[in-house]
């Protein structure tokens, strides 16, 4: 009684085996004549028995469980990702058992999908939507989670999106996985914004200069990313007004690297952003003292300088920083506005004299020093629009000022911002 009820059993797992083998085939030739619902049908069939099924059928129906899933998910994240941990559910079984009949083809699809995935990331990062580039680069990470870098491009994304929590939380994985970040860089120049931009790999650069959106491609090394991640985990911790947090992980990457510069940078920009004007200061003569010659430092102890209302110390840091960088657009403007400042004291003096005979030669020799004024600012104001040929605040100010000093380049300037105001 016993021995017939065994041989029953194994009769129907051998009926089940046959009708898995049946189902399979079928979604094989569904997928294989593009019919992916006829598929999805057929592998809903085989579903429900998977757990008497061998290790061969199971690899078989994840991989065709990912291409009916992949071919039919359009944008839907969640259903890429389950078409991805189908193909890695293939290589998972067949490394168990030995096997690798349909390993390959998992892998290649997966390549697929996750190349289809970056694409589509740099198309929205691209188009300004970061949150959406950041999510798929984040589930280009999690299906292969060997490639970091993806994680870090996402936090990247997510930081660019204002999604500070989502961006935190990929860079304290990075964090915790010792992440560096230095790597060939594959880069070409922007047709469009003349600017330099890096992509994921060799090829999706070449594709884009193929394509002729982008010329010049060359191979860099980007160098570490640890205290840029730094710098962002503080910068958000500080944003989110959890100062402690900011604090606690700026000590741990200064003591770990000591040295690092742009560390002493983050610091100051935290202490900066906290309205600690005159700490942020002192970190930045640090800075500067081991880095003399950028002008950007310089620029920022100027800009530091002035909201501590030093501005004698501010124009100094300003004019060094255009010994270094003469085109310096942003420290060009800095100084005219602080050379321009200084006009308010001089018509509070004008507007206070009288009208007797001495008061007239003070208002005259006033009005001299005011003009004396305005054409000392004059080089700053046309130094920034040779960068900046198209700023209207800097224009109009020099529209001001030829106007105040009679000078014909006033009419030419007016024409200039009826141009790009529309006659307004």
């Amino acid at each position: 009684m016993k021995i017939r009820f065994v041989i029953v059993f194994f009769l129907a797992i051998s009926a089940v085996g046959f009708s898995q083998k049946q189902e399979l085939k079928s979604a094989v030739k569904a997928v294989k004549s593009g019919q992916m619902d006829e598929a999805a049908n057929a592998l809903k069939a085989v579903e429900g028995k998977l757990d008497v099924a061998d290790e061969k059928m199971k690899a078989q129906y994840y991989l065709l469980n990912g291409q009916v899933t992949s071919a039919t998910a359009g944008d839907s994240l969640d259903q890429l990702e389950s078409a991805a941990m189908s193909y890695l559910k293939v290589s998972e079984i067949e490394k168990a058992s030995g096997s690798n009949k349909f390993t390959g083809e998992a892998e290649t699809q997966l390549k697929a999908l996750r190349d289809a995935l970056v694409t589509k990331a740099i198309e929205d990062q691209k188009a300004g939507d970061n949150k959406s580039a950041a999510e798929k680069l984040y589930l280009g990470y999690k299906t292969n989670k060997k490639d970091t870098l993806y994680l870090y491009y996402a936090a990247s994304n997510a930081v660019n999106a204002k999604e500070y929590d989502e961006a935190l939380s990929y860079y304290n994985e990075l964090v915790e996985l010792g992440f560096d970040g230095n790597e060939t860089q594959y880069v070409a120049i922007n047709k469009e914004t003349s600017e330099e931009e890096a992509f994921p790999s060799k090829n999706l650069r070449d594709i884009s200069v193929k394509a002729g959106t982008h010329i010049k491609p060359e191979k860099k090394e980007s160098g570490s990313k640890k205290s840029e991640i730094t710098k962002n985990i503080v910068l958000i911790y500080v944003s989110q007004g959890k100062d402690e947090e900011a604090m606690k992980a700026l000590e741990l990457a200064k003591a770990e690297n000591p040295d690092d510069s742009s560390l002493l940078q983050a610091e100051a920009d935290m202490f900066y952003k906290l309205g600690n004007v005159e700490k942020y200061k002192e970190i930045m003569e640090q800075i500067v003292a081991k880095d003399p010659n950028n002008p950007d430092l310089l620029y920022n102890l100027g800009v530091s300088a002035s909201r501590l209302g030093n501005n004698d110390k501010a124009l100094e840091y300003y004019k060094r920083a255009l010994e270094l960088k003469p085109d310096y657009g942003k420290a060009q403007i800095n100084v005219a506005s602080l050379i321009l400042g200084k006009e308010t004291a001089i018509v509070d003096e004008m507007n206070a004299l009288g009208t007797s005979s001495s008061d007239y030669k003070k208002y005259d020799a006033l009005k001299i020093q005011r003009e004396e004024l305005y054409k000392s600012a004059i080089p700053y104001l046309e130094g920034a629009l040779k960068s900046t040929p198209d700023n209207v605040d800097v224009l109009k100010t020099l529209k001001n000022i030829y106007t105040q000093l009679d000078d014909p380049k006033a009419d030419e300037i007016k024409g200039k911002l009826e141009a790009l105001e529309g006659g307004n």
